[in-house]
């Protein structure tokens, strides 16, 4: 088995099975990812389009090429050096099963009935299906009712559908029932399959769905980790605000939403949070803070939802259900991990002694119960939190409450606004090296992109809240879902009025207020439709591609941090290129193979994407982190660090440099008068400001620049200084910054396109090399200009042969160094100035523009065509 390096989510479907993802193996590897992580593999509902819903845990799915299929893939897979992450499901399964309905059957002396959590009363189930006036009908030795059927006789009662049922099950969906895997014969029986495929060499990593629906999230990965050897394994675990994963669980880390809010903060400006709520709070009505919308969404699923869960705690606590109610609504994160007979660890206790603060004092008896009462009492306790979490924040505060929707996340906190870079830099830090880390995922509320449009209204709220009273003004329905409405439609664009019905027809019943999914208004819904219909008529895409250079900065730099900080970066299907996706299931469409590249974002983001894919590939997954900081008036507006190997230090160790702090100049707006940016053209003629040069030009004496390609591209066609955009190739004959981009990926220098061993990727509409088609900007501050060929690294504030010291003087050699842009619209209103950044030792390559640099660099000429670097040392 190998440890991966990178993964590549992919949604299997019946119509996407192991065949088509065969066929894509030439476009994976040249990709640079090192594992493909797939959906759950077994056999499912029949045409489900997710997998989640397993009926029989002893076959790989047919729909998808069953068992023969599987290995043909893996051995396609394995031929282009790829290996396979597989997504397993231990908390829960479809009720539709050979094992539950032996259980209906035999009841509570089936051989299976210890598989399931069942709440058994006088030996039968409650099964919540009756909707309607319809009686059930007896054929034969079946019990039919609509598209159910039954064992007859059996143990079981129908009761009405909006009752729970009589078993744990997943969130509030009762066709998924919990497993009991904390019993080692279930534990092997739901697990063969995927033992065997670890066994034979067919898989190399786990990813664990919901871990915190299970009994015993630690027994169990202990169980996992000795059964598989020690598989990579990642734990779909949310993780709220400082939080942290439980350091005696099994496993390697997390599958990534705490990374994706810290990246996702780094982009957001914490000056933009006054002014969106206060225009939220002034178009909806809705409460200024966000504590109370949470904790009333969190109580309000508790009562649609939860009452057979809360009257079963209430039955194993002996206690009053409304403390159960209120005790489970207060908690702040999805569940503690008491662990029954032992000592309750000092995180889970203070977590339910905080929640308990906030209650009445009839919760004080249930306290006890669930940090030292019966098994039953804690584990169950432990097992409703999640469903409550997700119910009520997920799927409910998330939809009432959101000044800038970017911060609506799984494990986001809409009410924080930014990440400083300091506070990254320690999460980085911290970070298990073979954690997972992501941007975009199944479950996301929204992709990457969409996001990065998002956050640049943090930068913008006064221009913000103009657009959007004059767009209410033309077309308005419900001024509490028009807030949502605008904000995805403008992140989104271009967006088909079906799919913009569909997004806003799930938030409203999310949100539960005006309408609900179990409980439909066809009057609201019939005037919902004719909004959305109307809204997408409006001339979004001005508005839209006024913000798009700085989406475009915002995106690139969240995708090449997150590619390149510690962990195991994911890929999600189609996000190596542009990808402006709402919630599921409009984040799990179809995707058309190779990626193409439409416009020049799509390109410059594939490069990105490509190159850093490639380029962990050599340094491998657990290189060390190491903070850089910038030096200047604009520190505060980048995000660095490199990547390093450890060696013994010969030299004394130099300082890293500091910075000044955050720039707290009031909102730049995107209209103001530009200080040192280039116009650099979007390719449809028109052009905007990037501050992408220094006017100042003083601090370059230690920049060694080799120019890339000459000739080619907008700057060079242009003379202007840089030549970067994001709209589609213009067909004038001008090249995109991928050149051609026909190019699915990027272009053909073997000292950036060449593999971990040394080989150059090819064969499979994946092209990759460095600045195709990219010019150097014509001009480098004060009249200066890039000069080809190796410079000097002497002068003032460079770090000549000296190693840089870590941790007490242990030296480091740097491999790698990533430089993003944050902010960019606060950017725009001034440019770089003298703000320069001190590389680390040696000559260092730009793998997206193939300049040449060492020592001291100017930043605006290091991020002269892309609002990102990334360098790998290049005279190793």
């Amino acid at each position: 088995m190998s440890r991966p390096v990178s993964t590549y989510r992919v949604q299997l479907t019946p119509d996407f099975g192991f065949a088509q993802v065969a066929e894509i193996a030439g476009y994976l590897r040249d990709l640079g990812v090192s594992h493909v992580y797939l959906s759950p593999i077994l056999q499912a509902t029949p045409e489900s389009r997710h997998g989640y819903d397993v009926t029989d845990h002893s076959r790989i799915r047919d729909e998808f090429g069953g068992a023969t299929g599987f290995r043909e893939m893996a051995q396609q897979l394995a031929a282009h050096d790829l290996g396979i992450v597989v997504d397993i499901v231990p908390n829960h399964m479809n009720t539709v099963n050979a094992q539950f309905w032996s259980v209906l059957k035999d009841g509570p002396g089936s051989p299976y009935a210890k598989w399931f959590d069942i709440d058994w009363q006088d030996g039968k189930v409650a099964l919540p299906v009756l909707g309607d006036d319809t009686e059930p009908v007896v054929d034969g030795d079946v019990l039919r009712y609509h598209e159910h059927a039954y064992p007859h006789p059996g143990h079981y009662r129908l009761v009405d559908w909006r009752e729970g049922p009589g078993y744990r099950r997943f969130f509030d969906v009762s066709s998924l029932i919990g497993l009991r895997v904390e019993d080692p014969s279930v534990f092997f029986a739901t697990h063969e399959v995927i033992f065997w495929l670890l066994d034979e060499g067919l898989v190399d990593g786990l990813r664990v769905d919901h871990p915190d629906g299970l009994a015993d999230p630690r027994g169990y990965l202990q169980r996992l980790r000795e059964r598989t050897g020690g598989a990579w394994t990642v734990v779909e675990k949310i993780l709220i605000g400082p939080e942290r994963l439980p350091g005696d669980w099994a496993c390697d880390g997390t599958s990534g939403y705490e990374v994706l809010n810290r990246v996702n903060g780094l982009f957001v400006d914490p000056a933009g949070k006054e002014p969106l709520v206060r225009l939220f709070a002034d178009m909806t009505g809705q409460p200024a803070e966000y504590r109370p919308v949470m904790e009333q969404s969190k109580t309000d699923v508790l009562d649609l939802f939860f009452g057979a869960e809360i009257d079963r705690l209430a039955r194993a606590t002996s206690c009053d259900p409304a403390a159960v109610r209120e005790l489970l609504a207060a908690m702040p994160v999805y569940r503690a991990y008491v662990v029954p007979g032992e000592p309750p660890p000092p995180e889970s206790a203070e977590i339910v002694e905080l929640a308990a603060e906030s209650c009445s004092p009839a919760v004080r008896p249930l306290v006890r119960e669930v940090l030292h009462g019966s098994p039953e009492a804690v584990v169950r306790f432990q097992q409703s939190c999640g469903p409550v979490m997700a119910k009520g924040v997920e799927d409910t505060a998330l939809y009432r409450w959101f000044p800038l929707a970017c911060l609506n996340e799984v494990g986001g906190e809409p009410d924080v606004f930014g990440t400083s870079v300091a506070d990254f830099h320690a999460f980085c830090e911290e970070m298990p090296p073979y954690s997972m880390t992501t941007l975009s995922t199944h479950d996301t509320k929204r992709s990457e992109d969409v996001r990065a449009r998002l956050s640049v209204l943090s930068e913008i709220p006064g221009e913000w809240a103009a657009q959007v009273e004059e767009w209410s003004a033309q077309v308005s329905f419900d001024p509490h879902l028009d807030h949502l409405a605008w904000q995805n439609l403008m992140a989104a664009w271009p967006i088909s009025a079906d799919r913009f019905t569909d997004y806003l027809l799930k938030a409203a019943r999310e949100a539960k207020t005006a309408i609900s999914w179990v409980h439909p208004d066809p009057s609201y819904e019939r005037r919902l439709r004719s909004f959305a219909e109307a809204a997408v008529r409006l001339p979004i895409g001005g508005f839209t591609e006024r913000i798009d250079p700085y989406a475009m900065s915002n995106s690139l730099g969240a995708k090449l941090v997150q590619l390149m900080m510690p962990g195991v970066p994911d890929v999600y299907q189609g996000n190596e290129t542009t990808d402006f996706s709402l919630v599921d299931p409009d984040n799990r469409r179809p995707v058309t193979y190779p990626r193409k590249p439409e416009t020049s974002w799509d390109s410059a983001k594939l490069l990105v994407t490509t190159q850093a894919l490639r380029l962990r590939r050599r340094l491998g997954a657990a290189a060390p982190y190491l903070p850089l900081q910038a030096e200047g008036e604009r520190a505060a507006h980048v995000i660095a660090f490199a990547r390093t190997d450890p060696v013994p230090s010969t030299h004394p160790a130099a300082a890293v440099p500091a910075g000044t702090g955050a720039d707290e100049d009031a909102e730049a707006g995107l209209g103001g008068t530009p200080g040192s940016g280039a116009p650099w053209s979007r390719g449809d003629g028109t052009t905007h400001t990037w501050p992408q040069t220094s006017s100042s030009g003083t601090v370059r004496a230690n920049a060694v620049v080799t120019a890339p390609s000459s000739g080619a591209g907008p700057s060079a066609a242009t003379g202007t200084s840089a030549g970067w955009g994001v709209g589609a190739p213009t067909g004038s004959g001008e090249e995109t910054p991928l050149g051609s981009a026909e190019g699915s990926l990027i272009g053909s220098s073997a000292a950036t396109s060449a593999g971990p061993d040394g080989e150059t990727p090819g064969g499979s509409g994946v092209e990759a090399s460095a600045g195709a088609g990219v010019g150097r900007p014509a001009s480098l501050g004060e009249g200066g200009s890039a000069e080809p060929g190796m410079g000097t690294s002497a002068g003032p504030g460079t770090s000549g042969s000296v190693e840089w010291g870590v941790g007490g003087g242990a030296g480091v050699r740097a491999r790698a160094v990533v430089v993003a842009t944050r902010l960019p619209v606060r950017l725009a209103a001034t440019g770089w100035g003298a703000t320069t950044l001190t590389l680390p030792p040696g000559t260092w390559r730009d793998l997206l523009t193939g300049g040449l640099y060492t020592g001291r660099i100017p930043l605006g000429h290091l991020l002269g065509q892309y609002p990102v670097s990334l360098l790998e040392r290049h005279d190793l």
